[in-house]
C-alpha cells in the first residue's frame, strides 16, 4: 500500500471551526484558536452567548425538519467540530434511519469527525468546502448517503459570514437549491451588525486581524439568501426567538446575539 503523507492540520493558523468548539465550551481546538477568539470576545462579551443560541437553534430547525417537515436526510455544509447536539443525534432521536453527511474544510474536522462516527453507516463526514458546493453534491459519500429524488435538509448554520461577496454567497445558495428536489428546506443562519454595530464590527476586525475571513450582513442581505425559497414562519428572526421554547424573559438580549436564522422551503414547481 503506498504510503500517504499525513494531512495538514493548519494547527499554526486559527480556523473559525475550532474557534467556535472553543466559544461553545468544547476541547477540540488548539491554542492559536483559543487566541484568537478571546480577541473577538474582547470586543463582544457575548460572544459565547450568541454561539449557544445559534446552536439550540440548530437543534430547534432540524426537529422541526423531521417532525413537522418529514426531512429524513441532511447535508450540514461548515458542520464543524462534533459537539453535543449534533445533527445527527437530533435528527436520529426522532427517526433512527435519518441520514447525515457533515461538511467542513477544517481537515481536523474530517480526522475527529471520521473517528468518532465510524460505526455509524448513516452518516458521513467529508472535507469539502461551501464555496464549492458542486464538489460537494458530487462527493462518493455524499451519493451514498443522500436520495436527491427525495427532499433534503440543506444546512448552512453560521458559516455564509465566512464567504465573502465576491465569492457568491447567494449564487452558492442557488446551486444548492437546483440540485435538490421540491420539498427540500434550507436551514441558514448568519451574524450581523445590524443590532449592536460597534460591538459585532469590533469582532469583525477581530476575526480578520486572524485571517479569519468575516463578513457580518444585514437583514435584508441575509433575506436575499432564501430567494427561490418560501420562508417557513416565523420567517427571519434573531436565532434565540425563532420557534423559541423558552419564554421571552428568560432569552438573551438580541444584542448578546446578533444573529439572523431561518428556514426556507423548496416549493414545487
Amino acid at each position: 500500500m503506498e504510503d500517504r503523507p499525513p494531512p495538514d492540520l493548519r494547527t499554526h493558523q486559527p480556523h473559525s471551526a475550532r474557534m467556535y468548539d472553543y466559544l461553545l465550551g468544547g476541547k477540540d481546538h488548539y491554542t492559536v484558536d483559543s487566541e484568537a477568539a478571546e480577541k473577538a470576545l474582547t470586543a463582544f462579551p457575548m460572544l459565547r452567548t450568541a454561539a449557544r443560541e445559534n446552536r439550540k437553534f440548530l437543534g430547534r430547525a432540524v426537529r422541526y425538519l423531521v417532525r413537522e417537515a418529514g426531512i429524513r436526510q441532511f447535508i450540514d455544509l461548515g458542520s464543524g467540530l462534533p459537539t453535543a447536539e449534533n445533527v445527527h443525534q437530533v435528527a436520529q432521536s426522532a427517526d433512527p434511519g435519518a441520514h447525515v453527511v457533515y461538511v467542513d474544510n477544517d481537515p481536523i474536522v474530517l480526522v475527529h469527525g471520521s473517528a468518532l462516527l465510524a460505526r455509524d453507516a448513516r452518516t458521513a463526514v467529508i472535507q469539502g468546502d461551501i464555496r464549492a458546493p458542486r464538489a460537494v453534491l458530487d462527493h462518493p459519500q455524499t451519493r451514498a448517503l443522500i436520495d436527491f429524488e427525495r427532499p433534503v435538509g440543506v444546512l448552512a448554520v453560521a458559516v455564509l459570514h465566512f464567504v465573502a461577496d465576491e465569492e457568491d454567497p447567494e449564487g452558492i445558495v442557488r446551486v444548492l437549491r437546483e440540485a435538490v428536489p421540491p420539498g427540500s428546506h434550507f436551514i441558514l443562519s448568519h451574524a450581523t451588525a445590524d443590532i449592536a454595530p460597534e460591538a459585532a464590527m469590533g469582532v469583525q476586525r477581530a476575526y480578520r486581524s486572524q485571517g479569519v475571513p468575516l463578513t457580518l450582513r444585514g437583514r435584508e442581505r441575509f433575506t436575499e439568501f432564501f430567494a427561490g425559497l418560501e420562508l417557513v414562519e416565523p420567517g427571519v428572526q434573531v436565532v434565540c426567538d425563532w420557534r423559541a421554547t423558552e419564554p421571552e424573559h428568560r432569552r438573551p438580549d438580541h444584542a448578546d446575539v446578533s444573529w439572523y436564522g431561518g428556514i426556507g422551503r423548496l416549493a414545487a414547481g
